[in-house]
């Protein structure tokens, strides 16, 4: 992906680690993230969850998406947040070693080496803009980062608007200057990018 290599998956996890921790121990872990129906501890273990299925489906190659399992929502939030960095340097040591050619099931269709590193590092920024969102902080990704997961994911995306409002546009979370909020259906392109047939899916 271009701009983003596996090992970026630790970056991004150290940082949303840091972004979060300062939380782990006073604050009510129970109220809505952001905009969602979860709660900031729910939406937590989703991440923790989606970047182990990430990995088994690349590890194992799948033809069909399969079952990464579940992240055990009832741990103390510190402990949560330690996994969270280790799912991401799983997810990132099995980028790394995937053969070339290496594919893995995904519901949007088969994905590459390069869609996991966009999908993990995806699943990481807007999680964790949603759980400071619930719990009344801010947090602003690194523009480059934001950049390549468009670029990869999201390719029928505005490349003239600032890199993180677009991906938050693009994953469904607010408008985008005069482009409405996306329908909470909203899909990525998790083919390999040479695979996109140059629409945009989520066009009515």
């Amino acid at each position: 992906m271009p701009g983003v290599e596996p090992g970026e998956l630790l970056r991004v996890a150290s940082l949303c680690r840091a972004v979060l921790e300062p939380f782990a121990v006073d604050a009510d872990w129970s109220v809505p993230a952001g905009e969602l129906e979860w709660s900031c501890r729910t939406t937590l273990a989703h991440l923790l969850s989606a970047l182990q299925y990430y990995s088994v489906n690349l590890a194992t190659q799948s033809e069909t998406e399969r079952s990464g399992g579940q992240a055990n929502e009832s741990l103390p939030i510190d402990v949560l947040l330690d996994a969270l960095e280790g799912r991401a340097a799983v997810l990132a040591s099995v980028c790394s070693a995937a053969p070339p050619g290496a594919r893995g099931g995904h519901s949007y269709g088969r994905s590459d080496v390069d869609g996991f590193v966009a999908m993990g590092c995806d699943e990481l920024i807007v999680h964790t803009d949603d759980i400071v969102a619930g719990l009344g902080a801010s947090f602003t990704p690194p523009p480059d980062v934001c950049e390549a997961v468009l670029a990869r994911l999201f390719p029928w995306a505005p490349r003239d608007t600032e890199p993180w409002a677009t991906l938050r546009w693009a994953n469904g979370r607010a408008a985008l200057g005069e482009r409405a909020r996306l329908d909470p259906e909203w899909v990525w392109h998790s083919g390999p990018l040479e695979e996109w047939d140059g629409t945009d899916p989520n066009a009515a």
